[in-house]
């Protein structure tokens, strides 16, 4: 089985740090790739000698570019349009997340306080990765 990688962009170091003790809880083989802004994150997505994540946790408020500029990069990239982006930010904007979404974000998530929300969302998410296999296969 293949290992599941995330790519956490963040330029929050304490906040990487914490998502990253919590994906280790969870389950210590998925891989844990950071970028510290949405420049970085697509200059690694684009890079021919990277692994693809995933699923991509996405801040919003970063510096050189900003997550609502990098999840428009991703989408619109036809390499890279089909890795779910999560957004993951302190923003609790309604109508924020709504545009977002409409923009192809897979979901919309305000950052957690505390490690057990984080192992809460990233539980959540490996769900739905086994969800969508499982439906693969019995399709």
């Amino acid at each position: 089985m293949k290992t599941m990688s995330f790519l956490l962009v963040d330029d929050d170091a304490d906040d990487r740090e914490l998502f990253i003790d919590a994906v280790n809880e969870i389950d210590q083989n998925i891989s844990c790739i950071t970028a510290t802004n949405g420049q970085q994150a697509i200059e690694f997505l684009r890079n021919a000698e990277s692994t693809l994540p995933d699923f991509i946790f996405l801040d919003l408020r970063m510096p050189r570019l900003d997550g609502k500029k990098c999840l428009a990069e991703i989408k619109g990239d036809e390499k890279l349009r089909h890795i779910p982006v999560i957004i993951y930010t302190t923003s609790k904007g309604v109508d924020e997340s709504k545009e977002l979404r409409d923009m192809g974000a897979f979901y919309f998530i305000s950052k957690p306080n505390n490690p057990e929300e984080i192992y809460f969302l990233i539980s959540f998410v490996m769900e739905e990765q086994f969800n969508a296999a499982r439906r693969k296969l019995e399709s």
